[in-house]
């Protein structure tokens, strides 16, 4: 056979790798499985299929002195390159192994299954090492020339017949190393398309969710009743490719929207019995079968179901579901939303308590819980993790978690918290307002050990570095830092947030701390806090700052440690 005839016909062969690979990967299943970052099934998966490639890329060779001319190298090396060094190795040691099983005392089996297994494990390594570049042609396409250089090496230096070796690669070896090298970039280049519709609609499906809160924040906090829950479910059925959408109460159907509205009635009691085991364990569930939902109605159409609890102030008042039918599915990626929905609904239950207690105290700690509700702050942040959605899917989920856990701590009126928990508080907030600045906000937390145990009134310090970010840093085109410090000294907790931002005029400054800018949200905030440090421990405890125009502003303050304010805090809350 000559090289030209060889060349050519693993050309057609390469091709017809790259139609079975994309068909392949473009199957819904398959997909989900093979393009998921690796982890448990989904890396055994990926061991697998690249394994499966590189046996298939032996069959596609040509017989030339009794050795097969190969493409083994574009199937181990892109699964290295994506899946990391144990697909690559893996991979490299099946399509490897395989080679040298079929051929056992063959001069050429040895020396190319070796080199298949040290293509798929240099790609693995690489690919762990180049991290989010790691789908670049390029690096697939020198990985696979280099591994076929190589290959041809060790088949001349371990075959059993010098004289024939040579003779071997002097036809097979332009053509594996152009045809491989050219296989390898394009099969990595089809991971990376198939990967990219992956991440665009996971990043739609995602903005469809923050659009999904942003509507929605003003129905449950009036409460969970029918008519919220009824609004609430048709927004999500809009905007998410679900059967249908209920919410219940602990006992009975509030809405539903979409198929099985004929049984799924509202006002009825709870029929699935998944449901029920929800709303007793408080744990999410995704039920995978019809048996699982449960429902006793013998035309249900529900195939699969989603329940997620619905919290309040601890207790579990309700569920939020999702169904998927014949005609739409469900999957991981609605599971993972209907919890983060389900948390910012939760956070929203809380609030209607909070409204409720504020008509019932007249005291500055509700008005400073309100105060932080803000709806700019909300809009914000929306709007920062919209926009990593379709860059990282990833950093958008822990960004809404992190909203999420922001809200529900700040509607949370306990009275006295550890500082440690104030500190949890503050870096939610700082997570989100690093991701929306980005290096313009820089942080700088020195908290001495012995202060993580003390007790302070709660949503105390996360106010302060939310004045020194907004009114401080955020006005310099440079941006700034914000530090904190905190140690005990002498049986008391020192507390410092100081910037280096715009600052203000002391006379100014002297106003935000009397609450005299009237209503402005610097004044409510910092006012409050000094209201409150007052009341529980006396004038002498209340706020301090410091500030002058270009020279950033400091705010301190002292807590004593007073076992009984524990108590008394709990009882004013109570």
């Amino acid at each position: 056979m000559t090289i030209g005839v060889l060349l050519f016909s693993l050309l057609e062969r390469f091709g017809l790798i790259i139609a079975v690979a994309f068909m392949l990967l473009h199957f819904s299943p398959v997909r989900r499985l093979g393009l998921r970052a690796p982890g448990g099934i989904s890396k055994l998966f990926q061991v697998l299929l690249f394994g499966a490639f590189g046996i298939m890329g032996t069959y596609s060779g040509n017989m030339v002195f009794n050795s097969l001319a190969n493409l083994r190298a574009m199937g181990v090396v892109p699964g290295g390159l994506f899946g990391g060094p144990v697909v690559g190795i893996l991979a490299g040691i099946i399509a490897g192994g395989h080679r040298i099983l079929i051929d056992v005392g063959g001069f050429s089996s040895v020396p190319c299954g070796i080199a298949t297994i040290l293509e798929g494990a240099v790609a693995g390594f690489m690919g762990r090492y180049l991290g989010e570049k790691r789908l670049d042609w390029r690096y697939a396409s020198g990985i696979a020339f280099a591994g076929e250089c190589l290959h041809m090496v060790l088949v001349l230096t371990m075959s059993h017949s010098f004289p024939e070796a040579l003779e071997l690669v002097k036809i097979i070896a332009l053509p594996m190393i152009v045809v491989n090298t050219l296989g390898a970039g394009l099969f990595v280049q089809t991971i990376r398309i198939l990967s990219m519709y992956r991440e665009k609609d996971q990043s739609s499906t995602a903005h469809d969710i923050l659009s999904i809160a942003n509507l929605t924040v003003g129905y449950l906090r009036t409460g969970l009743n029918p008519e919220t829950a009824r609004a609430t479910a048709r927004i999500i059925y809009d905007r998410i490719g679900v059967a249908a959408v209920a919410i219940t109460d602990s006992e009975k159907v509030l809405a539903h929207v979409g198929e099985g509205a004929d049984h799924h009635l509202p006002g009825r009691a709870i029929r699935t019995q998944a449901t029920r085991h929800v709303i007793e364990t408080g744990l999410p569930m995704f039920q995978h079968s019809p048996e699982e939902i449960g429902c006793d109605h013998k035309g249900c159409p529900f195939l699969s179901g989603i329940n997620v609890p619905l919290k309040k102030g601890g207790r579990i008042v309700g569920a939020l579901k999702f169904y998927g039918s014949k005609r739409s599915s469900l999957d991981g990626v609605h599971f993972e939303l209907a919890k983060g929905l389900a948390q910012l609904f939760s956070t929203q239950l809380e609030l209607e308590d909070i409204q409720i207690q504020a008509e019932l105290r007249a005291n500055a700690e509700i008005r400073h819980l309100q105060a932080q509700i803000n709806p700019h702050f909300l809009f914000n942040s929306l709007n920062t993790i919209a926009s990593f959605c379709r860059t990282s899917p990833t950093r958008a989920r822990d960004l809404l978690k992190d909203l999420a856990n922001f809200m529900r701590r700040n509607m949370s009126t306990r009275g006295m918290v550890r500082f440690d928990e104030e500190l949890e508080q503050v870096r939610s907030y700082l997570s989100i307002e690093q991701a929306r600045f980005g290096e313009r906000v820089r942080v700088d937390l020195d908290v001495a050990p012995e202060a993580r145990d003390w007790m302070v009134p709660s949503l105390l310090v996360q106010p302060l570095i939310e004045n020194s970010i907004v009114h401080g840093i955020s006005h310099k085109e440079e941006g700034g830092v914000v530090r904190l410090h905190a140690k005990v000294d002498r049986g008391e907790l020192c507390v410092r947030v100081e910037d280096d931002g715009v600052g203000m005029e002391e006379e100014k400054a002297s106003k935000v701390l009397s609450g005299g800018l009237g209503s402005r949200r610097d004044s409510i905030g910092l006012s409050n806090c000094t209201q409150r440090l007052e009341q529980m421990y006396g004038s002498r405890y209340r706020l301090h700052i410091r500030s002058a125009l270009g020279s950033g502003t400091v705010v301190w303050f002292h807590v004593p440690k007073n076992p009984h304010l524990h108590t008394v805090g709990k009882m004013v809350e109570n």
